[in-house]
C-alpha cells in the first residue's frame, strides 16, 4: 500500500513536477508477466524516478546498507525502503551474490518486474562500468526478457554525496527487450554469462551515451579512494617540508 501512496500521492507527482523527466521507449516494458529491467546507476534518485514513471510496480534489489544504518535517520531509511517493497542485498562475498539471485528469482516467480543495476553500485564519476553476471543468471533461470534502461542526467541532478537534488533535466530511455532463450540451460557456463552481461551493458551504453570502462565500479571506487588518499598524504608531507614544525624550547 505504501508503495502506491508514494507513487501516486507523495513522491511520484513531486518528482514529475520538479524534474519533468523525458521518457522514451516506455512501450518496450511489458504490461504483464515477469521481466528484468536492467539499468545504469548514476544517482540515489534513480530508485524513485523510474518507479514514478512506470505503470507497473517494480521491485529493486537495494543494498543492505540502506536497511542497517544507525540512528533515527537509519531507521527511517530502512522503514522507507521496506515499505516501498525493496529487497535488501548484502553485496559482500560470493554467497551474498547467490542470496541476491534467489531474492530476484522470487520476485520474477510472481510475474513481477525486477529492477537491477548490473554495475552493482552507483557510478562515482558518471561513466558506465562493467556489469556483474547475476543479471544473466536470473534471466536464464527465470526464462524472462531483459529490458535495458538508461537514466540520463541524474548524475548531474544528484551526484554522490549530495542530499538535496539540483533542478536538472533528466531522461529515462527503455530499449527493446533482449531475448536470451538461445542460451537456455547454459546458466552455469561462465563464458555464456559474461557474453549475456556484456550484451546487456552494450545495450545500456547505446541508450545512455556514457563512456564505458571495462572494470568493475567497486574496484574503480577503491582505486580512486586510494589515489586521493595518497595525494592528500603527499600534500601534507610537502607542507611539512616547506613549513617544518619548530621544536618547543
Amino acid at each position: 500500500m505504501f508503495y502506491y501512496v508514494l507513487k501516486y500521492v507523495l513522491l511520484g507527482p513531486l518528482l514529475r513536477l520538479v524534474f519533468r523527466p523525458r521518457i522514451e521507449g516506455l512501450e518496450h516494458v511489458p504490461t504483464s508477466g515477469a521481466a528484468i529491467v536492467a539499468g545504469n546507476h548514476l544517482s540515489f534518485s534513480d530508485h524513485f524516478l523510474m518507479p514514478a514513471i512506470l505503470k507497473r510496480r517494480i521491485t529493486f534489489l537495494a543494498k543492505a546498507e540502506y536497511f542497517t544504518g544507525p540512528g533515527v535517520k537509519g531507521r527511517l531509511t530502512a522503514y522507507f525502503f521496506r515499505s516501498a517493497g525493496q529487497i535488501p542485498v548484502d553485496r559482500s562475498g560470493k554467497e551474498a551474490g547467490q542470496a541476491a539471485i534467489r531474492e530476484g528469482l522470487g520476485v520474477l516467480s510472481k510475474d513481477e518486474l525486477l529492477g537491477i543495476y548490473p554495475e552493482g553500485t552507483r557510478s562515482h564519476d558518471g561513466r558506465l562500468y562493467k556489469g556483474k553476471v547475476g543479471v544473466a543468471v536470473m534471466a536464464l533461470r527465470a526464462q524472462v526478457p531483459v529490458i535495458p534502461c538508461a537514466m540520463i542526467g541524474t548524475f548531474e541532478a544528484q551526484p554522490p554525496g549530495k542530499v538535496i537534488p539540483n533542478i536538472h533535466p533528466v531522461g529515462i530511455r527503455f530499449g527493446k527487450p533482449l531475448d536470451f532463450s538461445r542460451y537456455q540451460g547454459m546458466e552455469d557456463e561462465k563464458a555464456v554469462l559474461r557474453a549475456i552481461t556484456d550484451e546487456i551493458m552494450y545495450a545500456i551504453l547505446n541508450l545512455s551515451g556514457q563512456e564505458y570502462v571495462d572494470q568493475y565500479a567497486a574496484v574503480a571506487k577503491k582505486e580512486e579512494a586510494a589515489r586521493k588518499a595518497a595525494e592528500k598524504k603527499a600534500e601534507k608531507e610537502q607542507r611539512e617540508r616547506k613549513f617544518p614544525r619548530m621544536p618547543l624550547s
